[in-house]
């Protein structure tokens, strides 16, 4: 019976590992992405958030991690091995330690991101200059942002009377990724002009009439949610995992102690 229990909980804890593995491998794409996306808003928010740069950091960590000690877990059940279930349980607890950390920080800094992506963004619309090389990869992120989301500025396209060129052109000229329209379909970079004689407004420009405020902040506590759940489906399977390596260390013990000749 004691033989037959082991056997149970050893191959358990080897499926268990293997989704430790799979797992571990979905939160070190999560941080990755988070730190080499340059094609949403997440590149135009690295430029200022801290806190955003740690919690990717530490998923990267993390993930990389859980990797390793799930194909640890994988050797330590299929052979037995008290020593390395062992270092398995101390580590997989410093794991499951570090993911509450970051899922903690990314919690409680989801209001700290959205204050700091609607001063990036305006002031990134400010200072727009589609010449400037030096800004072009986040420019080129906010341009694929209004595009894609069909908005334009961050509480309206009035946002873009701030900007210093087209207040130089008197607004004769309009974002190009911000176009609202079927035919003539402008660049989706760069700043268009519009062909009068007349004085020029906001209203006058064929661009989205709504901000991108709502949908960005949306996407962000989406996309934060998704990860957030990921890294509680990963905490409990580590639980379970920990009570099935200590179990396997206990059976262990008592099938070792069994065959001692009396």
């Amino acid at each position: 019976m004691g033989s037959d229990c082991l056997k149970v909980t050893k191959y358990f804890l080897f499926l268990f590992n293997l989704l430790f593995f799979i797992l571990g491998a979905v939160i070190l794409g999560f941080g990755v992405w988070i730190l080499v996306d340059r094609s949403s808003f997440i590149s135009v928010l690295q430029t200022s958030s801290e806190s955003l740069k740690v919690g990717a950091y530490i998923l990267i960590g993390v993930g990389a991690v859980t990797m390793l000690m799930g194909f640890l877990g994988c050797i330590g059940a299929v052979n037995e091995v008290r020593c390395l279930l062992g270092l398995y349980i101390t580590c997989l607890l410093l794991i499951l330690l570090a993911q509450v950390a970051a899922g903690l920080l990314i919690y409680f800094q989801r209001d700290a991101l959205k204050t700091e992506l609607s001063v990036v963004v305006r002031d990134l619309i400010r200072v727009y200059d589609p010449d400037d090389k030096d800004k072009k990869s986040i420019q080129d992120a906010w341009d694929y942002v209004q595009e894609q989301l069909a908005c334009c500025g961050w509480t309206g396209p009035q946002n873009w009377t701030e900007n210093e060129i087209l207040l130089n052109k008197s607004l004769t000229s309009y974002p190009c990724s911000c176009f609202n329209g079927s035919v003539d379909i402008p660049p989706k970079s760069g700043f268009c002009d519009i062909a009068t004689n007349k004085t020029v407004s906001v209203a006058d420009w064929p661009v989205y009439t709504k901000g991108c405020m709502s949908n960005v902040q949306n996407w962000l506590q989406d996309n934060l949610g998704i990860i957030l759940g990921v890294c509680t489906g990963v905490a409990v399977i580590e639980l379970l995992g920990m009570v099935l390596a200590i179990s396997l260390c206990k059976n262990i013990h008592r099938e070792e102690y069994s065959k001692v000749p009396k």
